[in-house]
């Protein structure tokens, strides 16, 4: 399905639109857990038995290191359970606007340049931005 370039930035003005009534927002997600407290006598140890709990926890990794809170039954699960979900619609609008944009780039015209002396100057300007990156890349 071939769309317009009017439809595409309609649709690209939309998705910021969306992007701006997410609200807060934080990455990870929420787990339930029932734990065993490994003592032979405890109704946990018997057979069957789910074990103690539910404890809900909220998990993240920021930087490399992973981070877990326990969440209190109530307002505070509540809350972080909403934060979350605005994280994923978040996540979801962002891919949908590098895709709704990148098929904007595609259907814009690459210019035509009539200058020789500008075109042999952006010539230029990229041979050197590209060869610092690849002298970097050498060097490593």
């Amino acid at each position: 399905m071939e769309q317009s370039m009017a439809g595409l930035q309609r649709h690209r003005d939309t998705v910021f639109r969306k992007l701006g009534e997410t609200g807060n927002f934080r990455p990870g997600s929420i787990s339930v857990n029932y734990r065993k407290c490994g003592k032979p006598n405890c109704v946990c140890a018997q057979p069957g038995h789910p074990g103690h709990g539910p404890q809900y926890l909220w998990s993240t990794t920021i930087k490399g290191k992973s981070y877990t809170k326990q969440l209190k039954l109530g307002p505070e699960l509540k809350k972080y359970t909403e934060e979350v979900d605005s994280y994923h619609t978040f996540q979801k609008l962002c891919e949908e606007l590098v895709r709704t944009s990148e098929k904007i780039c595609n259907l814009q015209p690459v210019p035509i340049m009539e200058d020789i002396d500008e075109l042999e100057e952006i010539k230029k300007n990229l041979q050197r931005r590209f060869m610092k990156k690849y002298r970097k890349r050498l060097t490593r």
